[in-house]
């Protein structure tokens, strides 16, 4: 992986250098055995505890550093560094590292997948103890009662795969990327090719196992409905440590079909857009067809990458009549297993090369490259100007590609107060504005990120407004963060009211009565109310 010398020059990540030089320095030597000293008085376990404590002398402290970075712009010689990695084995090692980072005075980042695009679960601009929950990663499946059980540290293939050994006939409702962790995903509002037939991963939480800032494993009965509704989509890192969840795992048909189409603008892909907007949302609920929109040297081209939940013979019929400008043809459909599907997803081009299965249990640790996304929501359909200005701006920019992902079906069903995640009844699709590049340069880094939001800018006129919203799970500190020692509600409702327009002023008060003392605190988290403050 690349290791550059310096990443972003924008005035967004300034706040991260504050502290490189402290971060950066080896730690104070008590430190160390301070900690350990305190785990061994508050976990109860037979595991070495010196086995899950790394700091920065140990030899293995840079590979577990690096391990779960996901961005190769967080590993970076001026990256701010933690103090100490901890990566508990058990649940009370997660009590005890809370407990123990609480009475250090040492703020706590938490890290499962470590697909947070801003880094914000493994960096911060203060001194800070890394609880890396990779080995906590047991998965439950109870196909009878249709139930899992899954830890925070598990990524979503493995999830997948261990639903998969079980039935055939079962999945869950989340992201397409197997290496993303439980912990952040589910509790951030993860989605994938299944949210219109089974709305988001945490429409499908029916338990959850949290650590809370006093130490305690709650459950739902011991956590309370507030703070169970908080964490299903408010992003559980601003209210303690998740530990687990317990999942509803969904009924899939023997059969799924799934296929890629691509129009360039020379074969009017405009006029193909112009037709997804219309039926992308409103057809058959087990139908989701993604579009991509991205530059192909001079011109441009719309791909719509699709699962649909049943056999083609059922599936032509209908987008010979809601879609034909598609024309899709069974030669280019593929049936398989819906576990077939989550490979193609992730890899065309292995799955056509004969990947297993087993495939999703690889979890490609220190892989990464840069990266910036951003995101927005369709509430009216995009007009033909507005595609035509997109299309030249896309080409012109070169390397920023859009994602529209289709909601309609469940997500409509839902209320937007029925978790924190609120962008439901009315919204088309959501769009994910995306760049991926090697360049380690700074040079780089700033051309990319300026062409993310040169298009996020460009499409200003035809997105939601007041606020325009944003998903948590696609991080971008661009839209607002939390200055550190200030607590600023005022800054915190810039961000919180675009991740969560109205269901913000009720996290506010979930997190004041749990965590009043701000302890799980980051860049975007929920801050407490102004009065508490």
């Amino acid at each position: 992986m690349a290791k550059p010398s310096l990443f972003y020059l924008s005035a967004a990540f300034v706040f991260l250098s504050v502290s490189s030089s402290l971060s950066a320095r080896p730690p104070n030597p008590p430190i160390h055995d301070t900690f350990l000293q305190c785990l061994t008085q508050h976990a109860n376990s037979t595991t070495p505890l010196a086995d899950i404590v790394f700091d920065n002398t140990n030899p293995k402290f840079p590979i577990v550093l690096a391990n779960y970075i996901r961005n190769a712009g967080f590993n970076t010689s001026s990256t701010t560094k933690p103090l100490l990695i901890v990566t508990p084995m058990v649940e009370s090692h997660v009590q005890a590292a809370v407990l123990c980072a609480k009475s250090a005075n040492v703020q706590l980042r938490i890290r499962s997948g470590g697909h947070d695009y801003e880094g914000l679960s493994y960096i911060s601009p203060k001194p800070f103890i890394l609880l890396d929950m990779s080995n906590l990663r047991t998965i439950t499946v109870d196909v009878k009662n249709e139930l899992a059980v899954v830890q925070a540290g598990a990524i979503l293939g493995e999830l997948y795969y261990r639903i998969w050994e079980k039935s055939k006939v079962h999945g869950f409702s989340a992201a397409v990327c197997p290496t993303v962790g439980v912990g952040g995903h589910i509790s951030g509002g993860g989605y994938g090719t299944m949210l219109r037939k089974y709305g988001l991963s945490v429409d499908n939480v029916i338990d959850a196992q949290i650590v809370d800032v006093k130490g305690n494993l709650l459950n739902r009965k011991t956590m309370g409905e507030d703070l169970f509704w908080a964490i299903r989509g408010g992003g559980g890192a601003s209210f303690g440590v998740i530990v687990s969840f317990t999942i509803k795992i969904v009924p899939v048909p023997e059969t799924v079909t799934f296929f890629r189409v691509d129009r360039t603008l020379e074969q009017n892909a405009t006029d193909l857009v112009l037709q997804w907007q219309q039926v992308a949302p409103t057809t058959d609920d087990r139908l989701f067809m993604r579009l991509l929109l991205s530059p192909s040297g001079k011109t441009a081209t719309a791909s719509v990458v699709a699962l649909f939940l049943g056999g083609a013979n059922e599936l032509l019929p209908i987008l010979d009549k809601q879609f034909p400008l598609l024309g899709l043809k069974k030669e280019n459909c593929t049936e398989g297993r819906w576990i077939d599907s989550v490979i193609w997803f992730d890899d065309e081009e292995a799955f056509e090369k004969g990947a297993k299965p087993e495939v999703l249990l690889e979890r490609n640790p220190n892989w990464a490259l840069f990266l910036k996304r951003k995101s927005d929501y369709v509430q009216n359909a995009i007009p033909r100007e507005g595609l035509e200005l997109l299309w030249k701006t896309i080409i012109e920019m070169g390397k920023t590609g859009l994602a529209f992902n289709p909601y309609g079906g469940k997500m409509s069903q839902i209320l937007p107060d029925a978790t924190p995640f609120p962008h439901r009844k009315g919204n088309l699709f959501k769009i994910q504005y995306s760049v991926t590049w090697s360049d380690p340069s700074p040079a780089a880094a700033q051309n990319f990120l300026n062409q993310t939001r040169v298009l996020y800018s460009v499409m200003t006129p035809y997105v939601s407004k007041n606020p325009r919203s944003a998903f948590l799970n696609y991080r971008d500190i661009d839209i607002g963060t939390n200055s550190f020692g200030k607590n600023s509600f005022e800054e915190g409702e810039v961000y919180g009211a675009k991740y969560f327009n109205a269901n913000f002023q009720r996290l506010v008060k979930v997190k004041t009565a749990v965590d009043p003392e701000n302890f799980f605190a980051y860049e975007q988290s929920i801050p407490v109310s102004p009065t508490k403050a």
